[in-house]
């Protein structure tokens, strides 16, 4: 099934996004070992924020891991959905992501999401990396109605709107 570009063909995808926290850019297979990290140390946060009675990331493996992740970068390459990596500044530890996708909802024209590991849940990292990306998405990309399932609504409205 082909998805058409999600952003204009002249627009030009930010690499980057820095704070004195973390840097967000594009995850990658590069990332697999780091990802794969902080996804598995935090499986209950991650159920509980995405998947509600549902039970990934349990049983995940490091090479089913690698596929997504080369899934995500195919997709930035084509355009069609974004995802990165939130990542220390030393490029040391993965902090979590945020991902742009295309939305069946014909009030929104994208899903935007994101994550940070357990072990950064307390420390505000979470509204830092939300305030920053909408911030960046209103004044970097040519969304015109972004939705942002799990902040401005919940994943259940979202879902049952879907």
């Amino acid at each position: 099934m082909y998805n058409p570009p999600l952003v204009p063909d002249d627009f030009v995808v930010p690499a980057v996004l820095e704070t004195s926290r973390m840097r967000l850019r594009p995850l990658t297979i590069q990332d697999v070992e780091k990802d794969y990290d902080a996804v598995m140390t935090s499986e209950d946060r991650l159920r509980t924020l995405f998947h509600p009675g549902g039970d990934w990331p349990c049983g995940l493996t490091l090479e089913q891991n690698l596929a997504e992740l080369g899934w995500h970068q195919t997709e930035f390459q084509e355009r069609t959905s974004f995802a990165y990596t939130a990542i220390s500044l030393d490029e040391s530890e993965v902090l979590g992501c945020m991902y742009i996708y295309p939305t069946r909802n014909s009030d929104y024209d994208a899903e935007i999401t994101m994550w940070v590991r357990q072990s950064q849940a307390e420390s505000g990292l979470d509204e830092h990396l939300f305030e920053i990306v909408e911030k960046w998405i209103s004044e970097d990309w040519p969304l015109e109605n972004p939705a942002y399932p799990g902040r401005h609504i919940s994943f259940e409205d979202w879902q049952a709107q879907a």
